[in-house]
């Protein structure tokens, strides 16, 4: 696909305009947008093809994408924060807060067991109801009613819809806010963030449709085990993979304004590229006089906190308090990069040896959980402009 490239790199960033390119003519990419930091400074602004993935408007700078997964990180960053401000301790068990949840062998379930997807519950025994998920009292009750599959802190799994209630509850038990509206008072408004969790009805034109692409096979992820264990736990409905992204059924429609305007804080996030680019550049420095994470409180997120075999994706991961660490299922910049990406393409990232954060949203959604190879693609390029 031939697309006009539009934006601007600053001088020695020209070899990431360039892969930004070549993903629309050799990756299958349709519409897509791509920023960068460097020590809290816009250094890459760029945007191509077209705003819906089955459209013929042109994405505009100011184009918006649900990110899905992309939004644990920022979510995270909630949980951190409260922590900064000596509202949460990362080391207490959750019930201390929110006493419903001991039941079921859950009492020494500690909140960094939540952030490091340690908490045995990334399934639950009934799915809820897109009415059931998007409202934060039932959510809350399903999961304290829900026993864990794995004593909690054992071991670790994704938890790739659970995440987002465990994290919102805990937000409404410390602050009476739920993690969206937080997020657009103390992340959002201070930094001019485009990134909402729950869309705002007046910024629903902006956002861009969504869906499936086809595309080269990715690398990495898959290749560190056999493919066909991979596709084998997509497919049994029984496995917890399957359950794990089953946790709301029927699946909602990412494009239904309804799911884009409810506050899901493991799926439903909607960002530029700006947005995101700079929501990790503000984790990392000062953005325009604004920092959001003390740098102790940085090396304490990108610590390891967990890493092997996923019981949930299969492959190996690592994680942080709420981040992906680079490693062979998301490989960031470098080894002390942290970040997050979103199922299907989208990726957001820092690297404070570098001073590097990068946001990365695409309308081409890929069956990649990890490492998609657009992404992968730009990281390179970025890479090379730093002789990394």
């Amino acid at each position: 696909m031939d697309v006009d490239v539009h934006g601007a790199v600053a001088e020695g960033f020209e070899p990431v305009r360039e892969a930004f390119a070549r993903n629309f003519e050799r990756l299958g990419e349709r519409g897509a947008a791509l920023a960068v930091y460097r020590d809290g400074h816009r250094v890459v602004d760029l945007w191509g093809g077209t705003k819906d993935v089955d459209g013929t408007a042109p994405w505009q700078r100011d184009t918006a994408q649900v990110v899905r997964s992309a939004t644990k990180g920022v979510a995270a960053a909630v949980l951190l924060m409260l922590h900064e401000r000596g509202l949460l301790d990362l080391d207490a068990p959750v019930g201390r807060l929110w006493p419903e949840f001991k039941a079921h062998g859950k009492e020494g379930l500690l909140v960094r067991h939540v952030l490091g997807h340690r908490a045995g519950l990334p399934v639950l025994d009934r799915p809820l109801s897109f009415a059931e998920a998007t409202d934060p009292r039932r959510a809350a009750e399903a999961l304290a009613a829900q026993a864990p599959v794995w004593e909690p802190g054992t071991d670790h799994g994704y938890h790739a819809l659970t995440y987002g209630w465990l994290v919102d509850e805990l937000v409404r038990r410390v602050t009476g806010r739920g993690t969206g509206e937080w997020i657009a008072a103390e992340i959002a408004a201070p930094l001019g963030l485009d990134l909402w969790v729950g869309l705002p009805d007046a910024e629903a034109h902006r956002v861009g449709r969504a869906g499936k692409v086809e595309g080269p096979e990715p690398s990495g992820a898959l290749r560190a085990r056999p493919k066909r264990a991979v596709t084998a736990a997509y497919a049994d409905p029984t496995s917890l993979t399957r359950r794990a992204f089953a946790a709301i059924e029927p699946s909602p429609d990412h494009n239904d304004p309804a799911f884009r305007s409810a506050a899901l804080p493991a799926a439903n996030g909607i960002a530029t590229a700006d947005g995101l680019a700079r929501f990790y550049a503000s984790l990392i420095g000062p953005v325009d006089g604004t920092r959001l994470l003390e740098a102790a409180t940085v090396e304490r997120a990108r610590a390891e906190e967990s890493a092997g075999p996923d019981r949930v994706l299969v492959v190996g991961t690592r994680f942080g308090l709420g981040y992906m660490l680079h490693g062979s299922a998301s490989p960031f910049l470098a080894p002390g990069s942290f970040g997050h990406p979103g199922r299907g393409g989208s990726l957001g990232f820092a690297d404070p040896e570098s001073g590097l954060a990068l946001g990365y949203v695409t309308n081409g959604f890929r069956r990649t959980v990890t490492a998609d190879p657009r992404a992968q693609a730009l990281i390179r390029a970025v890479r090379e402009c730093l002789g990394a």
